[in-house]
């Protein structure tokens, strides 16, 4: 076991971090307000990615949900990466590649927001997903590693995070995330 290697990893992450405090801010607020504006308006946010990006997902429903950090009314938010019964099924009868879009296409409303988490940007099932959202008038949100690839460009917002090491994409994902659930949950306490 080393230290060297604890100081090395918190220490790239620090730099990630910073690299992000440092670009553009615009597309993390931009994302917060058009939750607001779906879920003030009577809509749901449908919340989706792979692995890692996955469970991120079922965080930031739970936070919507419940609460993040103050006392507010629920809000609508369901992670599609939750139901396995729904996922095998359509991962079985379809492909897996159609295991968000499939639930999109049943859940989603025009005024609904479809956030789809890649840290590759390049999974065929959340682009899928953000196609079949853009197609019934959702409005569609990325959040990305590496430089965004097909899902950056599938989005109407993209928020990128631009390494290619996984385990610091995915720990500034989720300092992200929170940053939109504590803007989305300043909006409704």
């Amino acid at each position: 076991m080393s230290v060297d290697l604890v100081r090395s990893t918190l220490g790239e992450t620090i730099e990630l971090l910073e690299r992000v405090r440092q670009g553009d801010a615009a597309p993390v607020v931009e994302a917060a307000v058009a939750i607001t504006d779906a879920l003030k308006g009577g809509g749901t946010l449908l919340i989706f990615g792979n692995g890692g990006s996955a469970s991120d997902a079922q965080h930031v429903a739970s936070e919507l949900v419940n609460r993040f950090q103050r006392e507010r009314a629920a809000l609508a938010a369901v992670a599609l990466t939750a139901d396995t019964s729904v996922l095998t099924s359509i991962g079985n009868d379809y492909d897996f590649s159609r295991v968000f879009a499939r639930q999109i296409e049943a859940l989603g409303r025009p005024g609904d927001v479809a956030f789809g988490i890649s840290t590759s940007g390049a999974s065929a099932n959340v682009v899928a997903a953000l196609d079949a959202a853009r197609e019934r008038r959702l409005r569609t949100i990325a959040l990305t590693g590496r430089d965004g690839g097909r899902i950056g460009r599938a989005a109407a917002i993209h928020i990128n995070v631009p390494s290619d090491v996984t385990p610091r994409v995915q720990e500034v994902h989720r300092t992200l995330l929170h940053v939109i659930c504590d803007l989305v949950e300043r909006a409704f306490a």
